[in-house]
């Protein structure tokens, strides 16, 4: 076996990974059974339980619990990240390969147990159902048993250089920080190149950011049948939320040039205040949401944002306001390099597919723009389907296809092939 015969890679590598696809299967089964809901974001127990599934698969992993304060400060309850190293020889590029194991709460609706890990046919196929089944426990599973492919290939002659680490986190649902970000900021991954997790029908190479924002009003309490002597918080509020839903439609004429992203958007999903009926409301606070395009500086969308509401407070008279930035996740961009990502995901993927697999870009934010901020190109390819409605993402009946796990292990497999060679 030569690098330069990819008919002997493909052939060698799918059929390993065909020979282990049951195994595959059931090492997702048991992570989707293992709840790691966040919040409440207790999530050692799965790490514990990934760690023990890894090292049955022949892996040494390193685990690093995150001191309790950072955990702490970031919303969550426990968090480990795990490291598997596997290197090969010297000379090639350090790839990491993240995924995270923490997942949303099930929620209402669902007709298969969310922690039950159950494979049905409806008809268009085999697929598993659970909560985190696509997001993204299922590349726990690509990225390990492509792992378990490249060291077979390496056995059995292949010339492979560099070194891959699997890097499994569990924080990406409470931003990012504590996984991804704390790895790297501890100096424990000199990653060239990141693949972080996605899905099976495009290689995403730029995604929104995100800014979460708490405004909290401040009047002053009164009895409802004399409200006069009171400053009402939730009718300010109402006039500061009238002048932050007017700004939306100016962010509607702000187009990105990259495809799959829209425009910036705006939305208030959270308000809470008021101490009783009759009494008039001394305090109200809500959280707003602003999706960040790649395009934007996301220093003059958060002055933007905050100087609108600024100004709405000025006009009422007798209240007080904070803002305080809850959450700001930068901009996934498209750094020199990933295209060496793209372009062999993109072959690999329409060898195993047959279908052309595109380049696009998604308005969520995820895990992978730590590496980018960091200097590190990075791209999200993995298993699932053409959308994440498809897949029921953070829906009830979260489901994976069990084809596209096959054919997108094959595909990272072969792709991180290509590029060890």
């Amino acid at each position: 076996m030569t690098n330069n015969s990819l008919p002997s890679v493909s052939e060698s590598i799918s059929a390993f990974i065909d020979k282990h696809f049951d195994a595959e299967c059931a090492f997702l089964a048991e992570l989707v059974k293992v709840p790691s809901d966040n919040p409440a974001g207790d999530c050692a127990a799965h790490a514990r339980r990934a760690k023990e599934l890894l090292e049955v698969l022949g892996f040494e992993v390193e685990a690093y619990p995150v001191p309790a304060d950072l955990v702490r400060a970031n919303g969550m309850i426990s968090a480990t990240n795990l490291i598997v190293r596997q290197r090969f020889a010297d000379g090639g590029p350090v790839i990491a390969l993240n995924a995270h194991g923490d997942v949303v709460p099930p929620g209402q609706g669902w007709t298969h147990d969310p922690y039950g890990a159950e494979i049905a046919d409806d008809g268009k196929g085999k697929a598993m159902f659970g909560r985190g089944v696509a997001v993204s426990k299922s590349d726990f599973a690509t990225y390990a048993f492509s792992l378990l492919a490249l060291r077979d290939l390496a056995a059995a002659g292949a010339k492979l250089k560099g070194a891959l680490e699997l890097q499994l986190t569990y924080d990406e649902e409470a931003g990012g920080e504590i996984g991804p970000k704390w790895i790297l900021d501890q100096g424990l991954s000199q990653a060239n190149f990141a693949l972080s997790a996605g899905f099976s029908y495009a290689v995403v190479t730029a995604h929104n950011g995100c800014l979460h924002l708490e405004v909290t009003v401040h009047g002053k309490q009164g009895h409802a049948a004399m409200p006069e002597r009171g400053v009402d918080a939730i009718a300010a509020a109402t006039q500061i939320l009238t002048a932050i839903y007017a700004s939306r439609d100016a962010l509607k004429s702000r187009l990105s040039k990259t495809p799959g992203i829209v425009h910036p958007t705006l939305n208030v999903g959270l308000i809470e205040g008021g101490i009783n009926t009759n009494v008039v409301p001394d305090r109200v606070s809500f959280r707003i949401d602003r999706r960040i395009i790649p395009e934007e500086s996301p220093g003059e969308a958060e002055a933007e944002l905050r100087a609108l509401i600024q100004a709405a407070a000025d006009k009422i008279p007798g209240i007080r306001i904070e803002i305080k930035r809850i959450l700001l996740s930068l901009p996934l961009v498209k750094l020199p390099g990933a295209e060496r990502l793209t372009e062999t995901l993109q072959k690999r993927g329409k060898e195993f597919f047959g279908v052309d697999i595109g380049e696009h870009g998604v308005p969520i934010y995820t895990d992978a723009r730590h590496y980018t901020a960091a200097g590190i190109p990075a791209v999200l390819y993995g298993t699932g389907p053409r959308t994440l409605a498809e897949a029921n993402g953070h829906s009830a009946d979260e489901n994976v296809r069990l084809e596209d796990l096959r054919r997108a292990t094959k595909t990272v497999a072969a792709a991180l092939a290509d590029l060890l060679s």
